[in-house]
């Protein structure tokens, strides 16, 4: 016995109420104030170069490479390493690291809280780490920032924990927002790598944080696309190209990724406190800027150049070599500073040292697909890579291109690789993530399609003697079972609910005014399941509404299971639908 449609609440393709809408306007305002951060994170870096390389308090927009300390840039490095290492012990240890791993611990693990001394350290540390010559971007910490910020904000409000990530990753990619002028790649950002979840409650507040910074970046940063781009159509044997792309920045994504928790296991093993490590790795900086000196800070004008072939071959490899080496050093050293930037340009100088022997396309097309292909190799989020590379060069050409190519990285890395750059920190620390999410099978049945409705209830009115006899007797069918009164519920009864009582008291007598736990027909089959765990018991009786609570059946932890049969059939019974003949029948 089925319950009929026309008994069922309307069932939506959504679940969500007005609460969505508050969240949302939180979500609007934590926007315009990670484009503020943001802006502040900018101007620190900008302090710091000035003031480490140029000995002069200014924000004059200055690169490391045109100083002229000599031998002494060595020693700038080591400097900020230092000041690094003593506000990460004593300020805050999260500081330390590229900032989206910790942003993705703290949502999983940490209940989406996060501490006030991040917002505040994080990008000072940045700041001085960048500033001093550090070979990082400022995206990793404005995402940790920003986050920081959104968590510190919803911590205000009485919300949920998913409600709270939700602003959470709205900072942290409004941020990314406001550095790059990305927001498309931003929400794509939250959807492949932070929300682990695709809900209108997560979607909305952060697609709504980043329009607002996209809208409001202009007021604190130059309009435009960072890198602008214009490349010819391609030739169809480009895709072959592509490919190619594709699996060597699947194969240096591999490289870096291993060698930098390799070195990083050497840091492990010194036999001097962690404080001391980012001085370490900024020795290995110093070196490589005094040979190399555009290798130091962001580099996002070395990125251009490479974008625009205006650097010779030798340059390039030079350049790309010691970029390489001092990342991995100091980044695994345990500073602070972001991998987006680093990894643009190791990408695209490797796209700008190929780019002559890649047919189907011209020159100027190929260091933007390494760069995507890298990008998305690494993050393990293709499809952002690909809006990201476009919304930094406009470039509407590429967008095939970088498609395959992207795709290409993607799948060498599932292949080949058991944790990205990302996940490996994450896991390091005791904790896996399972970065696959799908549809929940729980989620897609109700409760009126897996539950029992030939049900055996007692009467209110029954006493417990004959109850014991009846219905826990030597023949005990079920556990439990539900009380009815004129065919409503009353409670849920089991034999320990009857010991110690007199043998005359009506088992109606037993339960209080309180409403008793109970399903809904319409409801989930994932929101029952939830709440038998929440409640430690393995059985609710299903009613037609709470205010009229008449029953019409029940559902156990034994009937969940029916909804994910289908995921077997689908998952892993392997078929063949269709075969083509090869003889005629007789």
């Amino acid at each position: 016995m089925s319950v009929p449609h026309h008994h069922l609440p309307e069932r939506r393709d959504f679940s969500g109420d007005l609460r969505l809408l508050r969240i949302t306007a939180i979500a609007a305002v934590i926007g315009g104030l990670a484009v503020l951060a943001a802006h502040v994170l900018l101007l620190l870096i900008r302090f710091f170069t000035d003031l480490f390389f140029y000995q002069r308090f200014s924000i004059t927009d200055l690169s490391p490479a045109n100083q002229t300390l000599g031998a002494w840039v060595i020693a700038v490095p080591v400097i900020g390493g230092l000041i690094i290492g003593l506000i990460a012990r004593y300020g805050t240890e999260q500081i330390r690291g590229h900032g989206i791993p910790e942003a993705i611990e703290a949502i999983l693990f940490k209940n989406s809280a996060m501490s006030p001394k991040v917002a505040v350290l994080k990008p000072l540390a940045s700041g001085i780490a960048i500033g001093s010559g550090g070979p990082f971007g400022a995206e990793g910490p404005i995402i940790m920032t920003g986050g920081a910020i959104g968590s510190l904000i919803a911590q205000h409000f009485h919300l949920t924990g998913g409600e709270r990530k939700s602003l959470l990753v709205a900072g942290a990619v409004s941020g990314m927002t406001a550095v790059f002028g990305t927001p498309v790649a931003a929400v794509l950002m939250a959807v492949e790598l932070l929300l682990f979840e695709l809900r209108p409650r997560s979607l909305l507040p952060v697609a709504v944080a980043c329009a607002v910074a996209g809208f409001l970046r202009p007021l604190a940063m130059e309009a435009g696309p960072l890198f602008p781009l214009q490349t010819m159509p391609v030739a169809p044997v480009a895709l072959l190209s592509c490919l190619v792309a594709g699996l060597l920045c699947g194969a240096l994504s591999w490289t870096m990724s291993t060698m930098l928790y390799r070195v990083e296991d050497w840091f492990h093993k010194l036999p001097i406190h962690w404080m001391w490590w980012p001085a370490l790795g900024a020795l290995a900086v110093g070196i490589g800027g005094y040979f190399q000196p555009r290798a130091l800070g962001v580099g996002y004008d070395v990125i251009g150049d490479l974008l625009h072939n205006h650097l010779a071959m030798g340059a390039v490899l030079a350049l790309l070599a010691v970029k390489f080496v001092i990342w991995l050093i100091a980044l695994a050293s345990g500073t602070s500073g972001g991998v987006l930037a680093p990894l643009l340009m190791l990408g695209a100088g490797l796209g700008s040292l190929l780019a002559p022997f890649l047919p189907g396309a011209e020159p100027a097309l190929w260091p933007l697909v390494f760069m995507a292909a890298t990008l998305g190799g690494m993050m393990r989020a293709p499809v952002m890579a690909v809006v990201f590379a476009f919304e930094l060069t406009h470039d509407a050409n590429a967008l095939l291109p970088l498609l395959a190519a992207a795709a290409g990285a993607y799948g060498f890395t599932v292949l080949a690789m058991g944790r990205s750059i990302l996940t490996e920190k994450i896991a390091r620390r005791g904790h896996h993530i399972y970065r696959e999410y799908g549809i929940d099978p729980l989620e897609r049945h109700s409760v009126a399609e897996v539950m029992t409705a030939q049900v055996l209830s007692v009467d209110a009115g029954a006493t417990v003697a004959s109850v014991l006899a009846s219905h826990f007797g030597a023949g005990q069918k079920h556990r439990g079972f539900p009380v009815t009164r004129g065919g409503l519920l009353v409670g849920m009864l089991d034999r320990d609910a009857l010991e110690g009582q007199a043998m005359d008291t009506k088992v109606g007598q037993l339960f209080g005014i309180n409403k008793p736990p109970h399903a809904l027909a319409g409801e989930t089959c994932r929101i029952v399941a939830t709440r038998l765990a929440v409640h430690g018991i393995e059985r609710l009786p299903v009613v037609a509404s709470a205010a009229e609570p008449r029953l019409l059946g029940i559902v156990s932890r034994s009937d969940l299971i029916k909804a994910t049969a289908g995921l077997h059939v689908e998952e892993h019974e392997r078929r063949v639908l269709r075969r083509v003949p090869l003889t005629k029948p007789r």
